[in-house]
């Protein structure tokens, strides 16, 4: 990734923070190739650019991407069997809603003329629905939504 934008640090945390059951704060992030370059570049908020990914870096991205995902990642490196405590998101499941699990909302991709449109053939997937969960729906207000997270280990996720 080459950053040209030294304003905002990449991996440092982003303020304000949600809070449970509480004021809840949403950030843009856009991801597009440029069909001149074919770098694939990212924004973060309105006009923020941050950077690209060359695309000499990637084979199969050179005129497209056929599968994009979004979610939330746990490692569990313990070898004992005991799943981690580590939460996903807010460490709330999904069910709960708004206010109080993590969410992607507004969820579009941007087609090959570089227009913005809703997913199709939304699909979930979870290693560990006991520990952590996922939910999509669509709606006119938040148009695609994802809702998503888990606090890990639990008595349904020993």
């Amino acid at each position: 990734f080459i950053q040209i934008n030294n304003e905002i640090a990449l991996g440092a945390s982003i303020s304000p923070i949600s809070k449970y059951h509480g004021s809840q704060y949403d950030i843009s992030l856009l991801i597009w190739k440029d069909p001149e370059q074919g770098n694939w570049w990212m924004q973060f908020g309105k006009g923020n650019v941050l950077g690209y990914w060359p695309g000499s870096l990637f084979s199969y991205l050179s005129d497209s991407a056929s599968m994009i995902q979004w979610g939330g990642e746990v490692v569990n490196s313990a070898s004992d069997g005991q799943h981690t405590t580590t939460q996903m998101g807010s460490g709330h499941f999904p069910e709960e809603g708004f206010g109080k699990s993590s969410y992607f909302r507004n969820v579009q991709i941007v087609d090959g003329s570089n227009s913005l449109r809703a997913p199709k053939d939304v699909a979930t997937f979870t290693e560990q629905p006991n520990c952590y969960d996922v939910q999509t729906g669509k709606n006119d207000a938040w148009g695609s939504y994802i809702y998503y997270g888990g606090p890990g280990r639990n008595p349904n996720c020993p």
